[in-house]
């Protein structure tokens, strides 16, 4: 539609211009103040100026087009220059056609406006197509314009994200620097304010019991008697409302956690909140979390009071992020010290172990000194003792002389197994302690006990009475050693805290329930089969031999003690024991709580009678038959004890034997390597320092491969796995200590005999 209408405007003005040559000369002439020479000097001044003003406009068209980076129309911008210079030509022209002028002036004249109305119709046709390529430029200038304007508020809310990043960055970089949590907290909250321009900003955190919040950290502090320093009920609006938003909460003016957290003003800003979980270890161990009850904290930030000021989404958002960071922040706080109270309690049970460690060690040591000085002060010359008292049983002596001999080799016997039992239990646990079931002579057994009995009675002032009824059996099998030893000690438990009484010591045949007075006496019940018998053994104390009861007087029964007064640990001990024989031993106290009497029940198994070569002495120590003879047996005895090598020595010289004794396993091989006539027996204490006697034997062995001697070995030991080990390094026989002549004799023959 413009382009119809600039066509009309220019055929309309082509017409005007035409209808304009139609009319004939003006007739100027006149008398009025414009004269004819009036104007035409006008006409001729005005031509000059336009003329020059369009020589000038060329010139600055010039200067445009090539200056200007408008490729496409600078052709119509020379168009335009001709067009101009043209009309500029023609109103100079006009100048000089107002004065008399020549012919060739007019022709110019002409000329100049001829091809000044071409061009000037050149270039008015022009612009009717370049106007609509203007226009379109035009628009794309405002869309570039509009792009432009978008480009700028991209790029303006990416320095502002960029910036925020900054701010998380920087934000997250103070917070990690420490991993104590109070610090972690008061950072954040001092950052906070930095980035934001607070005007407080408070941390709450949920009770012990979880019904209340109590603000824990704060940016400006506060006297405790401020108006809101008392908790919030976990209950309230605001923070279960927070607990359940996952973003930044807005609080309202009124709300009290808002009016808590504005630093002790009645009227703050605007406040926002925000949850953060507190994370504990405890919620993922084994890998996966457990279920458990959710636990915020609430982050509360408070804007300074200026109308102006509100939250922006770029400040929320730091907000958020900073919250997440803080999380995490505080469960590694929580790990760590976690981490640490366990190593707290890892250092102290290391503390703590170390100090048992040492406690052990100087127990260890102890109970190895003690064990070397009951080794080597009582053990080892209690077992010459008995191997001397072994050959006094093979002389002649008169029958007071013998029972003295045999007294002393049973007590002997007794303190040897005593001192053993001391020594293993310091090192195992007491319920090792073993049984040795042999059969033996029971009467014999009470007699030498009765002696003894008698013996320590007349040394402390005591009186004495033994009686022994005619139904308790002879011959039963039974730990002869560990029943004598109880028997001991039953005794010197009574004689102990006491100057003076009179002591009896009965013996009789036990039924279990004889009047109906011993039944709840004992805990325990017998077997009575055939093939069995119980024997109690009862000693009691009294101030005189008139204060024992008369079988006419009916006294009534005191029960045993079980937990009325101590008995001590040796009385423990002895109990075990005697539970390990299937029997019961009990006291019973008179009225000050002092023990009255005690009384031993044991179920024995009876031997059947045979001859005597058979059943022999169970013990050994006193059987007064001939052992073997070895006579000219050649043999090396590797003793490191010399009070014990010497005893050996006579045992064996006493069996005959011809005996070559050494200190140490080095002089054992060394001898056995350097004999002119070989040894057909080695002996060696398997107890002698310096070197392993397992190690001699098999080099024994390997020395003289053709031609083996027996080994034999002593050892004080009660172990099990010794006899395996024995044979493992290639001997052939083993004797305990004590060693006694009966018993080394047996023990040789057999070796002898296989080898």
């Amino acid at each position: 539609m413009l382009r119809a209408l600039c066509h009309g405007i220019l055929i309309f003005s082509i017409l005007f211009s035409a209808s304009a040559f139609e009319i004939g000369r003006c007739n100027c002439d006149g008398d009025s103040l414009w004269s004819i020479e009036t104007i035409l000097q006008c006409q001729k001044v005005s031509d000059f100026l336009i003329a020059a003003a369009y020589f000038s406009i060329p010139l600055e068209l010039i200067y445009f087009a090539a200056c200007s980076s408008l490729l496409p129309f600078k052709w119509i911008v020379f168009l335009f220059g001709a067009f101009i210079v043209l009309c500029g030509l023609t109103h100079l022209l006009n100048v000089f056609t107002y004065e008399p002028h020549s012919f060739l002036l007019m022709l110019s004249l002409t000329v100049s406006k001829f091809f000044t109305a071409l061009v000037s119709f050149a270039t008015s046709i022009t612009l009717l197509t370049l106007i609509p390529q203007l226009l379109r430029v035009k628009v794309r200038e405002n869309f570039l314009r509009i792009k432009a304007w978008e480009l700028d508020r991209e790029v303006g809310k990416m320095k502002r994200k960029e910036e925020a990043s900054w701010h998380v960055r920087m934000l997250t970089h103070e917070i990690r620097k420490s991993l104590d949590r109070h610090t972690i907290l008061y950072t954040t909250l001092v950052e906070l304010s930095k980035t934001l321009g607070l005007q407080n900003c408070a941390v709450w955190m949920p009770s012990e019991n979880k019904r209340e919040m109590n603000l824990t950290h704060e940016l400006k502090q506060r006297n405790s008697s401020g108006l809101y320093s008392h908790p919030i009920a976990i209950d309230d609006p605001d923070v279960m409302e927070i607990k359940e938003t996952k973003g930044v909460k807005m609080l309202r003016p009124d709300s009290m956690l808002a009016a808590a957290s504005s630093g002790g003003r009645l009227e703050p800003g605007a406040v926002a909140a925000i949850r953060m979980p507190m994370l504990k270890v405890s919620n993922f161990k084994g890998g996966t979390p457990e279920i458990v009850e959710a636990s915020y904290a609430i982050l509360v930030l408070v804007l300074p009071r200026d109308d102006s000021r509100v939250w922006s989404s770029q400040e929320l958002e730091i907000v958020e992020v900073v919250a997440d960071q803080v999380a995490v922040a505080l469960s590694h706080a929580a790990v760590l010290e976690e981490s640490q109270l366990m190593r707290d309690k890892l250092m102290e049970q290391n503390r703590t172990l170390l100090h048992a460690k040492q406690s052990a060690m100087m127990a260890s040591e102890a109970r190895n000194s003690f064990q070397r000085a009951m080794s080597q002060g009582m053990r080892r010359p209690i077992y010459s003792i008995l191997g001397i008292l072994s050959m006094m049983q093979q002389e002649k002596l008169s029958q007071e002389q013998r029972l003295v001999v045999d007294t002393m080799a049973k007590t002997g016997s007794v303190i040897s197994t005593l001192i053993n039992d001391v020594i293993n239990t310091s090192t195992i646990d007491s319920e090792r302690l073993s049984l040795v079931m042999r059969p033996f002579q029971l009467h014999s057994m009470i007699k030498e006990a009765a002696s003894v009995a008698r013996c320590l009675c007349d040394c402390r002032g005591f009186g004495f009475e033994f009686q022994v009824a005619n139904a308790v059996p002879d011959r039963v099998v039974g730990d002869e050693k560990r029943i004598f030893h109880v028997i001991l000690h039953m005794l010197a438990t009574l004689l102990n805290g006491r100057d003076e009484g009179f002591a009896t010591f009965r013996v009789l045949s036990y039924y279990g329930d004889k009047d109906g007075q011993d039944q709840e006496w004992v805990p325990w019940r017998s077997r009575f089969s055939d093939g069995y018998a119980c024997v109690k053994f009862e000693f009691s104390i009294k101030k005189a031999p008139s204060d024992e009861p008369s079988s006419s007087t009916v006294q009534p029964a005191r029960k045993p003690n079980s937990e009325g007064f101590e008995m001590g640990l040796n009385f423990n001990l002895c109990k075990r024991l005697v539970q390990m024989m299937q029997g019961n031993i009990w006291a019973v106290p008179n009225s000050k709580g002092i023990a009255e009497s005690i009384s031993l029940v044991i179920q024995f198994r009876l031997q059947p009678l045979t001859r005597v070569s058979d059943v022999g002495e169970a013990s050994g120590l006193y059987r007064t038959s001939s052992g073997p003879n070895f006579k000219g047996l050649r043999v090396l005895l590797a003793e490191n004890d010399e009070m014990n090598r010497a005893v050996t020595r006579k045992l064996l010289q006493k069996l005959g034997c011809s005996v070559f004794s050494v200190a140490s396993g080095n002089e054992c091989v060394d001898s056995f390597g350097s004999a002119a006539t070989p040894f057909q027996l080695v002996i060696m204490d398997l107890d002698m320092p310096k070197m392993d006697v397992f190690e001699v034997a098999m080099r024994i062995r390997k020395s003289r491969s053709r031609c083996w001697p027996a080994i034999v070995a002593l050892t004080a030991s009660a172990e099990d796995d010794v006899w395996v080990k024995c044979l493992q390094s290639g001997m052939n026989g083993l004797i305990r200590k004590p060693v006694t002549l009966l018993a080394m004799g047996e023990e040789l023959y057999r070796v002898v005999q296989n080898t």
